[in-house]
């Protein structure tokens, strides 16, 4: 496989063991970091399409090394921890992680996850049938040949997840989507993840396209039901 994994633990151990299992599943390109700001270097020069990422690291932890990480790239990041609480994983996932493991855990359930953001990382780049393109709901467009979402003409910086998301919620606008459905298009029916996953990226979409993200117009909330994308907001 051509797709590159940066693997960022302090404990040698588990990197060794994360390494050699993704050889055994055809990955070559891998390179490993024992530190945040090695971690950082790394990322930079190497342009990994998949990192996986340690909370815990001797210099900085992961949610900083993420935050430094999403200001040059939007390469899927996974975090593991050995703290199981949600408070820890929110976090993870607000500083613009895509997913979140907690340890021990089983060496191919993370080769799992890794080709599952891969495939939806391919889905993104893979150019659509040409007829209808263009997807317009509202002040938002989706071009679905180049995978971008514009506001009134301006790009929205998405991540992976963010973009799945809301293109999902245009393709079936003014439907009330729950959450469930939105795990199963979004995560994978595999996927464990917690009840505020989709909460908090639902938040991070409105602060990238509503006006006021407080006070949602386009972007709903269903209380009970899910979420509704609005064709119209007044």
């Amino acid at each position: 496989m051509n797709s590159k994994i940066l693997l960022v633990d302090d404990e040698k151990d588990i990197v060794d063991l994360l390494e050699e299992v993704l050889l055994q599943d055809g990955f070559h390109s891998i390179q490993r970091a024992y530190t945040g700001i090695s971690a950082l270097q790394i990322c930079k020069e190497f342009k990994p399409d998949m990192i996986v990422l340690d909370i815990m690291l001797p210099d900085m932890d992961g949610i900083e090394v993420c935050k430094k990480i999403r200001e040059f790239s939007f390469c899927s990041v996974q975090f593991l921890s050995s703290r199981n609480d949600d408070i820890d994983k929110i976090l993870g996932l607000s500083c613009g992680g895509d997913d979140y493991v907690t340890k021990p855990f089983s060496p191919r359930e993370i080769v799992f996850r890794i080709k599952a953001q891969l495939r939806r990382q391919q889905y993104q780049s893979t150019p659509q049938p040409d007829d209808n393109q263009l997807l317009t709901v509202g002040p938002l467009s989706l071009d679905r040949e180049s995978c971008r979402i514009y506001k009134a003409g301006q790009e929205i910086s998405l991540t992976g997840r963010e973009f799945l998301l809301l293109s999902h919620l245009m393709e079936n606008s003014d439907k009330i989507i729950s959450k469930e459905r939105l795990y199963e298009q979004v995560w994978g029916e595999y996927s464990s993840i917690c009840d505020n996953t989709i909460m908090v990226h639902i938040r991070h979409i409105r602060e990238k396209m509503e006006d006021s993200p407080s006070n949602p117009k386009q972007l709903i909330t269903v209380k009970g039901l899910g979420y509704k994308l609005k064709k119209r907001t007044d």
